[in-house]
């Protein structure tokens, strides 16, 4: 068993019976040219969690804890992409339209992949959502219960949107899940700030949160225990 310290009180978990789940770091989302960036965002503020989520990431495959990625996008034909979605806003470019990278959110296509410092190992689960959470339209539960998780360690983009969605479906189903302050990110610092005071508010509604060197660190102990 490991301990973390996390807000609102210690994560305990069996590393067993973890996964690590990276949601959407996505070129299209997180790198210079991307969908992410011809809407007017910043994507340091996204790139910034590469950094310490590559240090948990090794260290996760390093103990053998399961590790699961996902990625946000739709078939070629686009019917996974409902109308509400599709139509939603006033982009200059929209799901489905060619962009710098390829088709956006278009499954296969080059922006649509994950960035190269985060890439799946072979062997390592790789769910295509449709939507903004991850058990929507996938086999990410089925995927969960065949492995025997019962807690998740979360990190990913954008906090306040597929990984809010993520935690909050998997706090529904009975999953513990603790969310990487630092391996976390959004465009928006202040919804970052929320999103994850949201996660552990009122003993934590929806989980945990903690910086990443809490879990290295715990993880580190129960290594040479």
């Amino acid at each position: 068993m490991i301990s973390v310290d996390a807000a609102p009180g210690a994560f305990t978990s069996d590393p067993a019976t973890t996964a690590l789940v990276i949601i959407d770091m996505q070129r299209d989302f997180c790198e210079p040219g991307g969908f992410g960036e011809t809407l007017g965002n910043d994507v340091s503020l996204l790139r910034s969690v590469i950094p310490p989520l590559q240090r948990v990431l090794a260290t996760a495959r390093s103990t053998g804890m399961t590790v699961i990625h996902t990625r946000e996008g739709h078939v070629p034909d686009l019917s996974d992409c409902p109308p509400a979605k599709l139509n939603r806003g006033n982009p200059t470019l929209r799901i489905g339209d060619p962009g710098p990278k390829g088709r956006i959110l278009v499954r296969g296509e080059y922006g649509h992949d994950i960035v190269d410092e985060l890439a799946p190992l072979p062997g390592e689960l790789v769910v295509d959502k449709p939507g903004k959470g991850s058990f929507h339209g996938t086999a990410f539960g089925p995927e969960l219960e065949a492995r025997g998780i019962t807690s998740l360690i979360v990190a990913g983009v954008t906090t306040e949107v597929c990984v809010h969605t993520t935690v909050r479906e998997a706090n529904d189903r009975g999953y513990e899940c603790l969310v990487l302050s630092d391996c976390t990110g959004s465009y928006f610092p202040e919804f970052h700030r929320v999103a994850l005071e949201m996660i552990a508010a009122q003993g934590g509604i929806f989980g945990w949160v903690a910086p990443s060197s809490a879990l290295l660190a715990a993880l580190t102990t129960e290594a040479v225990a």
